[in-house]
């Protein structure tokens, strides 16, 4: 659907970012990344109270290529 769009301002795009303005049928990042850790890492917020008893991260990956990388394909 048609929009009017005000002023932008983009300060910074990392790289393999991505940036639209307008219509879009499908986007794409160009760089993924893979991130392991245990239970309770990615918590964010005030007054947390995590408590996993034992906890193991299992990180053996097989893979030469990942299926889902438009990077490696």
């Amino acid at each position: 659907m048609p929009s009017i769009v005000g002023g932008v301002k983009i300060n910074s795009v990392g790289t393999g970012g991505i940036v639209n303005i307008g219509d879009a049928l499908y986007l794409s990042p160009k760089v993924t990344s893979k991130s392991y850790a245990g239970s309770g890492s990615f918590n964010t917020g005030d007054f947390l109270n995590t408590n996993n008893g034992l906890s193991n991260t299992n990180t053996l990956d097989n893979d030469l290529l990942e299926a889902d990388n438009p990077v490696n394909t």
